[in-house]
């Protein structure tokens, strides 16, 4: 079934917008953000000092990354950049998680001066961190790779020994007691092993092992550990049968492992932190657009007014989006068809082989759960512009969050 996905947004209220914003645009629902923002916090309530840390890097604007701060997240922060976003919008000191990889200097000497949480990738880093800065911050964190597969009810979720990120075990005991002898006092673990899981045993499964390696270390160095980040991916489900993963058990299912593992340990005052960019915002987001053109060869397209600049998931990943034609919910989905932007490259498809229903030019296009890494994975190829970003307030009003690129800020850093 196409229409099992229900925009948040109406045909009524496209044709309205359509007066002041030309398509392609985001839209995003403040609503729903704060909604699922609140259940975040009531599923990990049970822990004191839960926080969760928005990653920065799913959509980087400001007045997204303020409505998360006023429900009570923190920032997740991985460039010089992101940082610097934080600054402009007064959003600092442990507020901010800064976990990066392959990290420029300049990059930990700003995390330092606002005061993040570094969170450490490699152990060959605590010496760049020292030389860099002059000392070692008396907060700090340390990310773990486990290597091998990360496997769940015998399904490998993921395969962490490929992947670039993270410590050793034993390089973690190690960093642990050189971070020590430097002059750190509070530690952090951190840990990233899959991306969009469904289940909702992923969590659990990947604090049980932080929270005993986290028992390891502090019995075997003396560390205080202060906080463990269990990071992100918790999933979507971008296809209308899909698995929306449970919070409330989640956080609920994480809390036992907590009581079992980390309270005997003399360790109940861990905090828990969490690094969700998906599951915070990528339901709350669409792509609208505009179908332009009908092209009948030996398929049947539809060429929309966006292209893979505006949203490159289905082109660089084969990702699948839900789509809506708007006002036409209801109607068979009876038309077989590619949805195709207009660059010059032949994966620039939102779908293929997609059934849907009849469309005509100048019929609206939604494209559903962009709201993370949507516009900000956005690029100019062929002299594409980054489209604009709408809010769709609690109110029920719409205003521009960010505006569309035009050509002069396509020009603006050339030299002719």
């Amino acid at each position: 079934m196409e229409y099992m996905k229900k925009p948040f947004v109406t045909k009524a209220q496209l044709e309205a917008l359509d007066k002041d914003f030309p398509t392609p645009y985001y839209l995003y629902d403040e609503k729903a953000i704060r909604q699922n923002a609140r259940r975040l916090n009531e599923a990990f309530s049970w822990n004191e000092g839960f926080k969760e840390y928005f990653a920065v890097k799913a959509t980087p604007n400001p007045a997204i990354m303020r409505i998360l701060h006023e429900e009570g997240c923190g920032m997740d922060c991985s460039s010089l950049t992101e940082l610097m976003l934080c600054q402009r919008i007064g959003i600092g000191g442990r507020d901010i998680m800064f976990s990066s990889n392959d990290t420029p200097a300049e990059d930990f000497r700003l995390a330092d001066r606002m005061e993040a949480i570094i969170n450490l990738d490699d152990i060959t880093h605590i010496d760049f961190l020292e030389k860099t800065i002059g000392r070692i911050p008396e907060t700090v964190s340390c990310r773990f790779n486990p290597g091998g597969y990360f496997e769940i009810s015998n399904t490998i979720m993921d395969s962490p020994g490929d992947a670039k990120y993270g410590m050793t075990k034993p390089q973690m005991f190690q960093a642990y007691r050189i971070l020590a002898a430097k002059g750190a006092r509070e530690f952090g673990i951190h840990a990233f092993l899959a991306s969009n899981t469904s289940t909702d045993d992923y969590y659990p499964t990947l604090a049980m092992q932080l929270f005993r390696l986290a028992v390891e270390l502090h019995e075997e160095t003396g560390a205080h550990i202060g906080f463990i980040n269990l990071s992100g991916g918790i999933g979507i489900p971008y296809r209308p049968d899909g698995r929306t993963a449970d919070i409330m058990v989640i956080g609920e299912a994480v809390r036992r492992v907590y009581e079992q593992i980390l309270v005997p340990a003399g360790m109940g005052d861990v905090k828990i932190f969490t690094e969700l960019g998906r599951f915070m915002l990528g339901p709350y987001g669409c792509l609208v657009t505009k179908a332009i053109h009908q092209k009948h060869i030996h398929k049947e397209y539809i060429g929309l007014d966006a292209c893979a600049c505006n949203l490159m998931r289905p082109a660089m990943y084969g990702a699948y989006h839900h789509i809506t034609v708007a006002g036409k919910e209801d109607a068979p989905c009876d038309h077989l068809y590619d949805i195709t932007g207009g660059l010059c490259e032949n994966n620039d498809k939102f779908a293929v082989d997609r059934w849907l229903p009849y469309i005509a030019p100048g019929d609206f296009v939604i494209i559903h759960d962009t709201g993370a890494h949507g516009h900000s994975m956005g690029y100019n190829y062929n002299g594409k512009l980054r489209s604009a970003e709408l809010l769709l307030g609690e109110d029920g009003q719409v205003t521009m969050i960010r505006r569309a690129e035009t050509p002069e800020d396509y020009f603006a850093t050339l030299e002719f």
